[in-house]
């Protein structure tokens, strides 16, 4: 867009990349230049987004609460959750509302299309851990937009990006867990493929950190591709998994498949 645009491209991709963090996905958000501007462009996107697409189409009596149940899972995105897990924290902030009420309005910001919801599953009975959700967000704007802090957490950041690409190719996507170990992201595909999914900002820290990732993956037994998916560390070798900067995996459109598997 920034090409169609006549805007200078940056040409360290991950200068970019952090860029459209902050600055999100939203094309007109490119022309305003200051970042106040283009956080009270996509407040202003938030607010038609429930006065156009929410209040004509379903009731919503108070709110008020509405308002902070969006915004406290806008600020939570990537976190494992729960209804229980949320009402609780939402009562400790003074917001009382009944559970049916609670997952009323969060099914009413999936319709919305401003989060997703991902499932847990579980590695060893192959079932969805009914219960135990993430949230990420259509647009990481939506929550950059609520706050002031310019600092990148890039766990759940990144997640919400391979998330996002994920789906975008047609893939359902779950929160895999092993025994007491996580994966972030187990895919399949519409052909019915497999593929296992890490993410992190480095691995680069230690060995520790490298084992951290590396670890779920390993625990895995069958011949489904893996992948470690980072910022910006030099490229890993390690028990046939695939290691990939965003950037690339994403700049260069490539999937989660065998077929690229093979290649590399």
């Amino acid at each position: 867009m920034k090409r169609f645009l006549g805007q200078s491209v940056d040409p360290n991709p991950v200068a970019e990349l952090d860029r459209y963090i902050l600055e999100g996905g939203f094309p007109k958000a490119l022309g305003h230049p200051k970042m106040a501007d283009k956080r009270s462009y996509v407040g202003s996107v938030i607010k038609e987004i429930f006065e156009r697409d929410i209040r004509r189409r379903v009731k919503v009596k108070n709110v008020s609460v509405f308002n902070q149940v969006r915004d406290y899972v806008i600020n939570n995105f990537g976190a494992t959750t729960s209804l229980t897990n949320t009402l609780s924290d939402l009562e400790r902030q003074g917001v009382r509302i009944k559970r049916e009420t609670l997952n009323r309005y969060l099914q009413i910001l999936e319709d919305a299309k401003i989060i997703s919801k991902c499932a847990r599953f579980d590695m060893k009975s192959r079932k969805s851990l009914k219960g135990e959700q993430k949230y990420y967000l259509a647009n990481l704007s939506f929550y950059f937009a609520l706050n002031t802090d310019n600092r990148i957490n890039y766990g759940p950041v990144l997640e919400n990006i391979v998330y996002c690409y994920a789906r975008s190719l047609g893939y359902e996507v779950s929160v895999g867990r092993i025994g007491k170990l996580e994966c972030d992201f187990v895919m399949r595909s519409p052909e019915m493929e497999y593929a296992y999914v890490q993410v992190a900002m480095t691995i680069m820290n230690d060995r520790k950190t490298e084992d951290r990732e590396y670890r779920p993956l390993e625990q895995i037994r069958d011949n489904w591709p893996k992948f470690v998916i980072t910022r910006e560390d030099p490229i890993q070798h390690r028990g046939g998994i695939v290691h990939e900067n965003v950037t690339e995996l994403i700049g260069e459109g490539r999937t989660f498949g065998l077929a690229w598997v093979s290649l590399t």
